[in-house]
């Protein structure tokens, strides 16, 4: 399998939402996968329920790839989201996200950061 890249996980789970969520989520992150953000760390299961949360709430988005760099299984890469709410308000944000795939190409691990961008 080719590793995966997360502007198509964010395309696939969250922003064009058109597949069954466990579908897209068994084809880009491993059984083991652990997402830490905001000083957070959550398992699968509880990467799981966060999606599913959020999911319910986007109406649309967009993700740039401003950097991306693969060596080996390690992963970083450097996005601009723009996401519409279910309520009209929309958000554009700046995520930096550094982690480690699975042999079979899917994420193991991704930490991430970022901070709010004027829309």
């Amino acid at each position: 399998m080719s590793p995966v890249r997360i502007s198509d996980a964010l395309r696939a789970v969250v922003f064009e939402p058109t597949r069954d969520l466990t579908d897209a989520l068994d084809e880009f992150y491993a059984p083991d996968y652990t997402h830490r953000s905001d000083g957070e760390t959550l398992d699968r299961a509880g990467f799981v329920e966060m999606v599913t949360r959020v999911r319910g709430q986007i109406v649309s988005g967009t993700v740039q790839v401003l950097d991306e760099l693969r060596d080996g299984l390690d992963y970083a890469e450097r996005h601009v989201y723009e996401i519409t709410l279910v309520d009209g308000s929309t958000a554009r944000r700046e995520i930096t996200i550094f982690g480690t795939y699975a042999e079979d190409g899917r994420f193991r691990h991704l930490s991430e950061t970022g901070f709010d961008l004027p829309a």
